[in-house]
């Protein structure tokens, strides 16, 4: 697997890790939230690029398989929003500004798809547009 085709997978399943941590700032995913980033994901995300996992799918898939695996685990989502701040910090290139603003819109998308935006995912969507910023 070349290089950008490793970062472009790893891109991916970070972005799934920020949208279970979104999803999972009240201590609890909802159904509605799931059904959200599978919309997102075919509806926006398959179109972003080209790169494809070692399966020969759209790589954008992976942010569903990231996420539905942390959700069955059940994980805590401050630490996924970590990792991909983490992430975010060692590849900026990856992040162009139509980007930025996809990853926000799906994140703001998830976070009020039940019952409106609580403050736990306000903070979290504040913080995330702090880094964005930088």
């Amino acid at each position: 697997m070349l290089n950008s085709e490793r970062i472009g997978n790893e891109f991916y399943q970070n972005l799934g890790k920020l949208f279970y941590a979104v999803a999972m700032a009240d201590n609890q995913v909802r159904a509605v939230e799931t059904e959200r980033v599978r919309k997102y994901v075919r509806q926006y995300w398959l179109d972003v690029d080209q790169v494809e996992d070692e399966f020969q799918s759209d790589a954008a898939y992976q942010i569903e398989t990231v996420f539905d695996w942390l959700e069955e685990e059940e994980m805590d989502g401050n630490e996924y929003f970590d990792q991909f701040k983490e992430f975010y910090k060692d590849h900026p290139e990856k992040f162009t500004p139509a980007l930025k603003k996809l990853i926000m819109e799906t994140a703001e998308s998830i976070a009020s798809s039940f019952a409106g935006k609580n403050s736990s995912e306000m903070l979290m969507l504040v913080e995330l547009e702090k880094l964005f910023a930088h």
